[in-house]
């Protein structure tokens, strides 16, 4: 599995989290983010038994590639 690294919280206290990689070899991301520990945040989500979320902040989102420009941008 080919995972790297596309940026970390630059606001993180502890510089490790939240995180966003991309998976090379699924094309997919994977999000480390705060738990949602909130049960009526997650009631709304209507989330199926074999997933999750976490939650990011929003300026996060720079992270991702297709925000910067193309689908394989390098950040």
């Amino acid at each position: 599995m080919a995972l790297r690294m596309l940026g970390k919280d630059p606001e993180s206290r502890s510089g490790d989290s939240p995180t966003i990689y991309l998976d090379e070899d699924k094309d997919t991301y994977l999000v480390q983010g705060w738990k949602v520990p909130e049960a009526e945040r997650l009631e709304q989500l209507n989330l199926p038994g074999h997933e999750t979320v976490v939650e990011i902040p929003r300026r996060m989102v720079q992270f991702f590639l297709e925000m910067q420009g193309g689908p394989r941008a390098d950040v």
